[in-house]
């Protein structure tokens, strides 16, 4: 009797709610919790250069390095059955102040120029260009500024440069020449721009070093070292001209006449002081008309001047 109570009371108390059955291992493992840790993606590194790697590129090359290696021996070929000839078209020379870059079906072979002296090419795909290594002076054109106080002037400068890598020279500028020479002018009309007409004539020197470090900075990628750089004149207006010297003219005119007065009064004191000692003594006047006549005589003068003291002269107004 109990059992069968007991059995009747356990399904009524659980019909309505089924129980689950138990989760396995692997499913609770697989439970995720109620509060996860918050996400935080590591940064994203892009891999350089040297990772980079694609396929197309990679077949490119090593097709085109087969490519070069049967060229290179069939050049090979052709010089070892024309030697008695080729070998004056494949042995070159330069210079001592000179160096070669040499290409090879296009690309910069390696070790860099070549020279000075005698180096060697191979027919049909060796290709080179002498670069000089010597000191370049370039005169800078008259260019039109307008200072910074509004004055109109034309300066020139010279630049002396040189190529100090060739193979920059020749991979990084079509024309070092022309480039370190337009970079020339650009750069005086920027610095000039910036500074007064008084600050161009004075600080020469500070201008000078000013424009050779901006500018061996822009053309150091291209190999060109900028040795020096020197202003070479300033020209100003016509009437600027004529202004600046009526300036100075009354400048040196006002100097002068105060150095006039200044003078004058010098003198007076003296005077002052030497009447104040003929006062003192009577016979000294005496002595200086002495020697003020022995002066007029020594001229060979015609006239001879004798002063008499006002007093003598008042005797007669009376």
């Amino acid at each position: 009797m109990p059992s069968s109570h007991s059995n009747h009371s356990h399904p009524s108390r659980h019909s309505h709610f089924p129980q689950p059955p138990p989760p396995t291992l692997p499913e609770m493992q697989m439970q995720v919790p109620m509060n996860p840790a918050p996400y935080n993606p590591a940064p994203y590194n892009p891999p350089s250069q040297n990772e980079i790697t694609i396929a197309p590129e990679t077949e490119q090359s090593s097709g085109s390095a087969m490519i070069e290696c049967l060229a290179t021996l069939g050049s090979m070929f052709l010089f070892f059955i024309s030697f008695p000839v080729a070998i004056f078209f494949c042995f070159k020379s330069v210079q001592e102040y000179q160096r070669a870059v040499i290409f090879r079906l296009g690309r910069i072979r390696p070790g860099g120029a070549r020279g000075p002296g005698i180096f060697f090419v191979l027919p049909c795909i060796d290709d080179y260009r002498c670069i000089d290594l010597r000191t370049v002076t370039y005169d800078v054109p008259p260019q039109e500024i307008l200072t910074k106080d509004s004055v109109t002037a034309a300066v020139d400068a010279i630049v002396f440069f040189k190529v100090w890598k060739p193979v920059l020279a020749i991979t990084n500028v079509e024309n070092y020449r022309q480039a370190t020479q337009l970079l020339s002018s650009t750069t005086l009309r920027n610095i000039l721009g910036t500074l007064t007409l008084s600050q161009i004539l004075s600080d020469r020197e500070h201008i000078s070093q000013t424009m050779q470090r901006l500018m061996d900075e822009a053309t150091d990628p291209w190999g060109i070292k900028v040795e020096r750089v020197e202003l070479k004149d300033v020209r100003l207006p016509i009437q600027l001209q004529r202004a600046m010297a009526s300036e100075a003219e009354a400048t040196r005119d006002a100097r002068a006449k105060v150095l006039a007065a200044e003078g004058e009064m010098e003198a007076s004191k003296a005077l002052k002081q030497a009447s104040d000692v003929m006062m003192s003594s009577p016979a000294a006047l005496q002595l200086r008309y002495l020697q003020t006549l022995t002066t007029i005589a020594a001229e060979k003068n015609s006239t001879v001047i004798f002063p008499l003291p006002i007093e003598f002269l008042k005797s007669f107004g009376k």
